[in-house]
């Protein structure tokens, strides 16, 4: 690049910027701005004999001021006459200025065409760069068709200098990206490939990416780079680092191009030629026995450079999985990062012990690891790499560690970050089912699972415990009597008691004949949680209560009882009161015989896939089925271990709220359906229709917002849905939030659970995670009296243009609380953009006749949707930096309203959303954080500083975010938590 001389300082340009810099406020930067733009705009029209040296200065300054996000509409014809200048630094602006502001629709477009052709055409390397560089910063459709065919002649034309031919590559890649019909390869591909033999590596790495690109589309084509590609990574990693001086970093030789030609190798499998396979392992090997030895230097980017050829190397092995040799070395390399003390490599190592545990070859070798991987799962404390963990434990687990493995991810469950549990449950739950040799095992497995995470284990865990145990004779009797014994524990999950009611209805006659589970002893049991279930396992034990009768006669009176009760026979939900009146009269009208033809036992389900496998791919998302089918199937393993799930003989429609992951799988069908408010959690245990097939669902983020779509209206079960809901009211259909609405409201900002409201008649409770732009939120209404709620109706209104920048999907309730119980409901939330006001809850209920309303703030702000991120102090002022626009910050210096405790503030800056970073302050008494606002529509990036005055008791808050409404609210929402 030629050397830019002392004369082309542009001094006017530095005062401008200068000028800029000392505004004290917007009004002054646009003034000096518009000022500005006057003198070059009366410049460019003026003066017709500019001189070269003046229009590059006003162009720059135009460009300087259109990056500080103003509008320029002229001095575009003048960028382009720079162009055609011969000066270097002129031809230099002028290429970015049209970089930066000139599109594709541009009139000028011909014109700058013509002129990159010219500089193209030119054969001075200087000028070649910068119109190759130009190109590949448009990235046009119109300029590819028009170079299209020039850059490939460029790229291996013998008298290209290196770094024209590195220029080249680079821009063909950026074309055959955007438009890859453009760019025909046929003729050039084989001069292409032996570019891999040019002894600049500049050029190497540049046609190592372009390569890896085009082969993925054409593997046919490139397959000649294998040799190439093999022979030149052997070149380097059996060089010294005195070899390659201008390319060695931190001792490593050329670990850019290394890693590169590592991945062009993954393109492909094992070479067929004998040569260079063994010349290829020999490489490998070599890369592993440079990991045993002791570091070159203690620098970070030593260790860097180091193990991302490493890693890479591991990758290829794995992805080859036809080395015994060098996939045991591996897995033995990566046991030792296990325990380093560097996050980032405990995490790769995990993620690439994963992928190793399901090769034959490397499974006895991953195994060895276990005790090192349960111990990160206990104690890491970065979640992702207890995540990994998990994820490890399930893929090396089989016959020998099943139970240890089991055992281990059950106690990490009850400490386990909301955000995994979902996860970690259907794990257990398939690795439980997949390596039961004894059944026993398995439905204590799976009653534990819903003991401790009760609210993570969906319908299909709990389906799947009740076909498997419909399936086999020899587990049903002590199905029926562990259950009945979870069910004697004073607070059960509901999900307990729903596998409690099924199980004891088709099986309760087996452990009938002890007193301590007499009939009578059974049916008290269940009907003592009767009143505190939602509406949906309150039908299902409607239905338990009916196989009751046939099961034990003496029982009939006392439910029958039950049945005729002005509570069952008068509910108000449809769906309770029609099993009550028709049950009744089954058991009355019906005979004995036609009773027990009706109610005979379930029949052994026939055989499909395990829904609960489907469910955790799914969750895994796409990619993930190799590491999750594990094909390393035990032989001894019967049918049910293998995967295979029964299906049920007649129609069924599971939950949308046990969908959360998209799957459609069908539950047993135990009861006729619910179809209140609760959704169509049970089957009808009278239908006929053909049993559902799963099918196909959304991707996790959209199946995460659908749990509560009404059933399609194509299925059997739309005809027995509730009819459409009311339309919700509007904000001028409520009255005003409470007073105390606000304060309550902050009271959530740096927490999800707690009590959000309460008063002598109600509590209302939430319980609330988020991810990403998406979050669930359970809310709790609890009757405090002993009188029913009647028309309960609990509405979440939008107010102004809330609607279109947050999504709120609920889930009803039932429309009468009694006395003394506590009704739940679901709210899927997505963040479409951001917003500043919450969403509003209208309660509105009669007790004793006497209507009662209430109005609250949602606990839903901005800051719930924040992802924390960690970065080093450098990339922190970096981009505090950036953000320095006078509307990018929000600062707040207020007194403070609580005890100044460290250890209290860290907690509600972690609370709030940030990451917090260490050693970024030079005061260690500040604190700093950063963080993204997660949102459908964008990102948007926050720092923050919080300096506390112990002293004065004085706080300064400083927030820089990439919108300035958003900087504001979050500065307003965090000074009140102080």
């Amino acid at each position: 690049m030629p050397a830019v001389s002392k004369g082309d300082g542009m001094r006017g340009l530095a005062v401008f910027i200068s000028d800029i810099r000392n505004c004290k406020s917007k009004e002054a930067e646009i003034k000096r701005i518009n000022k500005e733009l006057a003198n070059i705009r009366s410049k460019f029209k003026g003066d017709k004999a500019l001189d070269g040296y003046s229009k590059k200065k006003y162009v720059c300054k135009l460009l300087f001021i259109f990056l500080l996000g103003h509008d320029i509409d002229f001095g575009h014809m003048e960028a382009v006459n720079l162009l055609s200048s011969n000066k270097y630094t002129e031809k230099q602006i002028g290429y970015l200025f049209i970089s930066v502001l000139v599109n594709s629709n541009s009139e000028l477009i011909r014109l700058i065409n013509n002129a990159i052709k010219n500089d193209l055409a030119s054969r001075n390397p200087t000028f070649m760069c910068l119109a190759l560089h130009c190109i590949a910063n448009v990235g046009s459709r119109e300029m590819g068709e028009a170079f299209a065919a020039d850059i490939p002649r460029i790229l291996v034309a013998g008298d290209s200098m290196d770094s024209v031919k590195q220029s080249a590559a680079l821009c063909l890649l950026r074309l055959y990206k955007a438009s890859p019909d453009l760019v025909p390869m046929g003729e050039w591909t084989a001069r292409v490939v032996h570019l891999l033999n040019d002894q600049h590596m500049g050029v190497v790495t540049a046609a190592v990416s372009l390569i890896t690109c085009l082969c993925k589309k054409n593997p046919d084509d490139f397959k000649t780079c294998i040799s190439l590609a093999v022979s030149r990574l052997s070149r380097i990693v059996s060089s010294a680092s005195t070899d390659l001086q201008d390319y060695t970093y931190y001792f490593v030789p050329a670990p850019w191009l290394s890693v590169k030609l590592l991945r062009l190798l993954q393109c492909y499998p094992p070479p067929e030629d004998a040569a260079v396979k063994g010349r290829l392992v020999e490489c490998l090997e070599t890369v592993l026995n440079k990991a045993q030895e002791p570091p070159k230097s203690k620098k970070v980017q030593h260790s860097n450079a180091k193990n991302a050829i490493l890693f890479e190397t591991i990758s290829l092995i794995i992805h080859y999985d036809s080395e015994p040799n060098l996939l045991v070395r591996a897995c033995n390399q990566l046991g030792q990062f296990l325990q380093h003390r560097e996050t980032n490599l405990r995490y790769l190592a995990l993620e690439s012990m994963c992928t190793l545990a399901s090769s034959e070859f490397s499974h006895e070798a991953v195994k060895t690891h276990i005790d090192t991987v349960i111990n990160a799962l206990k104690t890491e404390r970065d979640v992702s790499v207890r995540q990994r963990a998990a994820d490890l434990l399930y893929a090396m687990c089989d016959r020998s560690n099943a139970k240890q493995i089991v055992s281990e991810m059950l106690r990490y469950l009850e400490t386990a970050d909301y955000a995994i549990r979902e996860e970690i449950v259907l794990k257990v739950a398939i690795l439980a089912e997949k390596y039961a040799v004894d059944y026993s095992w398995y439905v204590d497995t799976i009653l534990n699972l819903i003991r401790i995470a009760g609210d993570y284990v969906s319908e299909e865990v709990w389906y799947r415990v009740l076909q498997i145990v419909t399936n086999r004779d020899d587990v049903q009797g002590y199905a029926a009597k562990t259950v009945f014994e979870a069910l004697q524990a004073p607070a059960c999950h509901e999900n307990m008691v729903k596998v409690g009611g099924y199980i004891l209805g088709e099986f309760g006659n087996l452990i009938a004949g002890d007193p301590r589970s007499s009939p009578p002893v059974q049916f008290s049991l269940l009907h003592s949680k009767f009143h505190l279930c939602s509406v949906a396992t309150r039908a299902l034990l409607l239905s338990t209560y009916i196989k009751f009768i046939n099961l034990f006669p003496e029982t009939k009176a006392t439910i029958q009882g039950v049945l005729r009760a002005g509570s069952q026979l008068r509910n108000a939900d449809v769906e309770l009161q029609q099993r009550a009146v028709e049950y009744l009269t089954l058991s009355s009208v019906a005979s004995t015989d036609v009773l027990a033809t009706v109610l005979e036992e379930m029949p052994p389900f026939p055989e499909r896939e395990s829904s609960i496998l489907a469910k955790l791919k799914r969750k895994k998302g796409p990619g993930a089925g190799s590491a999750l089918d594990d094909g390393r199937r035990d032989p001894s393993s019967n049918d049910v271990n293998g995967g295979v799930e029964p299906t049920p003989s007649t129609v069924s429609t599971p939950s949308p709220s046990a969908d959360l992951l998209g799957l459609r799988a069908a539950p047993p069908p135990a009861a006729p359906p619910a179809t209140s408010g609760a959704g169509n959690l049970l089957v009808d245990v009278f239908s006929d229709g053909p049993a559902a097939q799963p099918s196909l669902g959304p991707t996790p983020e959209e199946a995460f917002l659908s749990e509560l779509e009404p059933p399609a209206p194509e299925s059997p079960m739309a005809l027995l849905a509730d009819p459409a809901p009311a339309a919700d009211p509007g904000p001028e259909d409520i009255g005003p939030p409470i007073p105390e609405a606000d304060e309550l409201l902050n009271k959530f900002v740096c927490k999800n659970n707690g009590v959000l409201f309460e008063n002598q008649l109600l509590q209302i409770g939430v319980k609330s995670e988020f991810r990403q732009n998406l979050g669930r939120m359970y809310l709790f209404y609890g009757n405090k009296t002993s009188v029913q709620f009647q028309n309960f109706s609990p509405t979440v209104v939008h107010p102004g243009d809330l609607q279109t920048q947050l999504a709120v999907q609920t889930k009803r309730v039932a429309a009468q609380v009694d006395g003394g119980a506590q009704v739940q409901q679901v709210l899927n939330i997505e963040c479409l953009r951001d917003f500043l006001t919450p969403p509003l809850l209208s309660v509105r209920f009669r007790y004793g006749g006497a209507p009662q309303s209430l109005t609250l703030k949602l606990p839903v702000t901005i800051n719930k949707f924040f992802q924390p991120t960690e970065m080093a102090a450098q990339d922190f002022f970096q981009r505090w930096k950036q953000l320095s626009l006078p509307q990018q910050e929000a600062q707040k210096i207020f007194k403070a309203n609580h005890p100044m405790d460290a250890e209290v503030t860290k907690a509600k800056l972690l609370g709030f959303g940030s990451a917090l970073l260490d050693n970024v302050d030079p005061n260690p008494e500040n604190f700093v954080g950063a963080g993204i606002i997660q949102t459908k529509a964008l990102q948007v990036g926050c720092l923050l500083r919080l300096e506390p005055n112990a002293q004065a008791q004085m706080y300064r808050l400083t927030l820089r975010t990439s919108k300035e409404p958003v900087s504001r609210h979050l500065c307003e929402l965090l000074a009140q938590q102080f």
